[in-house]
């Protein structure tokens, strides 16, 4: 009995130094971000030892879609996201409650083929295949304007679609897919307009490879996200501090000297 009671007591006593130990695990010094593949989780884990000099510690979820890391920011399953741009975070409702703590970067959209070198050879009539979300489709709805290869309607605004295409002198047809399924579909399509995260990871590189990009004045940079409320917590602040450096500008010209990452500090 005696031998009973002290195996109880050494189990209770161990019981008890695991709780503690588990309490005492500081949970608020951990900052948990979503991020795309690239350039987004390269950079953030580039900052990652000097935000832990910090006094804090970074944990990196990758995600590779446009949804789901708005979603885990909502149902609390992450801190913060850093995957968007604020046209693309503005066009849903239930995104409202998110909100833009800091701008990073910008990744210019572009054109994209395999199947014709330049923009003179793709013929009349050719697919051109589209991000199908709404801020990201405007957008390469815009770029083909900006090129003069159509034109939209008057006050068709950062949310245009081929409903709103009213002169399309090539008579392209449209195809409307998920953006990152675009580069696995150039074998399919003529041209395909693809978010510069999706193509660098498609291996192309921007400037030299895209047959029309847009301009370093683009609107859409990437943003990093959090829900309201969660703007002024020390681990955001201890972001900003820690991404908005000289140290960090400086590694995204080197890492992206082509122009396809663009920084906005």
């Amino acid at each position: 009995m005696k031998k009973l009671v002290s195996v109880l007591s050494v189990f209770a006593l161990v019981s008890i130094v695991l709780l503690a130990g588990a309490c005492g695990a500081d949970k608020s010094k951990t900052l948990i971000i979503g991020a795309s593949p690239v350039p987004h989780m390269l950079i953030l884990d580039f900052i990652k030892g000097d935000y832990e000099q910090k006094g804090f510690e970074l944990e990196v979820k990758e995600f590779t879609d446009y949804v789901t890391p708005n979603t885990a920011v909502l149902d609390g399953s992450i801190h913060a996201n850093f995957f968007q741009h604020i046209p693309y975070l503005e066009a849903r409702r239930e995104w409202d409650v998110l909100t833009s703590v800091l701008g990073v970067h910008i990744e210019p959209l572009g054109l994209y083929s395999v199947k014709h070198k330049t923009l003179e050879a793709i013929p009349d009539g050719a697919t051109i295949a589209v991000p199908n979300d709404s801020t990201n489709g405007g957008r390469a709805y815009l770029l083909l304007q900006a090129k003069e290869l159509i034109k939209l309607r008057a006050g068709a605004g950062l949310e245009a679609s081929d409903l709103d295409v009213v002169e399309n002198p090539h008579n392209y047809k449209f195809r409307s897919l998920e953006a990152a399924q675009l580069p696995r579909v150039l074998d399919d399509v003529d041209g395909a307009c693809i978010n510069g995260n999706y193509a660098l990871e498609a291996g192309f590189n921007p400037m030299k490879d895209a047959l029309i990009i847009e301009g370093s004045d683009s609107p859409y940079v990437n943003i990093v996200v959090v829900k309201r409320g969660f703007e002024n917590d020390p681990r955001i602040t201890a972001l900003k501090e820690t991404l908005f450096t000289p140290k960090v500008r400086e590694f995204i010209l080197n890492q992206w000297s082509d122009g396809s990452v663009v920084p906005v500090f």
